[in-house]
């Protein structure tokens, strides 16, 4: 089984080194290349001020921020999320330099830029020439990337999950992630939702009413009763 969490963070500037901090982040989670529908979201204070530059990127306040938890305080909680599986990030350096630098302050070994694939680097490689960024992407790749207006960890981690299944070759027909809501995240904990879109029936009145005529010939016991609307098992009624 292969395991990858998209993964995106939001931060107070551009670099550690200068007392800049995590107060956003998200991954969704790929099995075998296929989005299951469970994400993990969370928010930090980072006992600083976030300047305007950074709140006109993402919209968030150190006001918002102050009774969120502390990043060493579920620090145990996400490495348990990661596990080991592979984490697909865009511009890879700056998300896992910054996650290091917050592992770090608590003692925990840094992540490996081995684990990690760079969509950035995908891009550019599949893309020369062209604008790479996750807007650009998007519009590349008809993902609706309508609602982000600003950017945020979990909704940048739904989308990056599209782009990259199509950076690769893998997307799958009728899979797709719930609605980029405020009310789809939820803060330090998994969702699960499910994605998977039933096909509309084609057949017409008459093909079912022949269908189940020939089902009612082949006895009570037929395996076919089960698959008949307001049907039960076999030998069962559909009451």
């Amino acid at each position: 089984m292969s395991r990858e969490l998209v993964l995106d963070t939001e931060t107070t500037g551009l670099d550690p080194k200068d007392n800049h901090r995590i107060i956003e982040l998200a991954c969704v989670e790929l099995i075998n290349y296929i989005p299951t529908g469970t994400f993990w979201h969370w928010y930090f204070n980072p006992e600083r001020d976030v300047p305007k530059a950074a709140t006109d990127v993402h919209g968030l306040t150190a006001g918002f921020l102050s009774d969120k938890p502390l990043f060493g305080a579920v620090a145990d909680e996400i490495l348990g999320v990661l596990g080991d599986a592979r984490l697909i990030i865009h511009n890879a350096p700056f998300d896992v330099g910054f996650l290091n630098h917050e592992f770090g302050r608590l003692g925990h070994p840094p992540l490996s830029m081995e684990r990690v694939t760079d969509t950035l680097a995908l891009a550019r490689r599949k893309h020369p020439g062209s604008p790479n960024n996750l807007d650009a992407l998007c519009r590349r790749y008809g993902i609706d990337n309508s609602t982000r207006t600003k950017h945020g960890a979990l909704l940048d981690s739904e989308l990056l999950a599209d782009v990259y299944l199509r950076l690769i070759g893998a997307e799958q027909a009728g899979l797709d992630f719930a609605p980029k809501g405020a009310g789809a995240k939820i803060e330090g904990e998994a969702a699960v939702q499910i994605r998977a879109k039933p096909l509309a029936p084609r057949l017409s009145p008459e093909e079912e009413a022949a269908h189940a005529a020939f089902a009612a010939s082949l006895g009570a016991n037929a395996i076919w009763h089960r698959y008949l609307p307001g049907q039960g098992e076999p030998g069962q009624s559909g009451a």
